[in-house]
């Protein structure tokens, strides 16, 4: 089983978001995901300044066995990417909750939080996958 951070809420399709009490939203994908891709080799990050929608691709990332979208779990405005992954994206391998965060969007909706998964969620619904 995965590690699930307890302050993280969660994408059913595996991403993260860590509220950082600024009005900004931490985005990565989870560890669960990041198993399951395998060794990635790319990351297409958004660009600073673009519009996140929650439940919208926004970025993606690429494993020697696929390419997968990255669904933004809220809306707001792209702040910051982390542009370390273009040259180490196995990072998120490594780190997938700490170093390997992807990007940080400030809400613009803070009631979007509330309809994310919880950890217990979360790990129930990776539960159900694996059945």
């Amino acid at each position: 089983m995965s590690e699930i951070p307890g302050d993280l809420k969660f994408l059913k399709s595996h991403e993260w978001a860590r509220v950082e009490g600024n009005g900004r939203v931490t985005v990565g994908i989870s560890d669960h995901a990041q198993g399951l891709l395998g060794d990635l080799v790319y990351v297409e990050l958004p660009e600073v300044g673009a519009d996140a929608k929650a439940g919208e691709q926004i970025a993606v990332v690429e494993s020697v066995k696929a390419a997968s979208d990255v669904y933004s779990p809220i809306s707001g405005k792209v702040v910051e990417v982390n542009s370390a992954l273009s040259d180490k994206p196995e990072t998120i391998n490594e780190d997938a909750y700490g170093e390997g965060w992807m990007f940080v969007v400030e809400l613009s909706n803070a009631e979007e939080v509330n309809e994310l998964l919880d950890p217990d969620a979360y790990a129930e619904a990776l539960e159900n996958d694996d059945h």
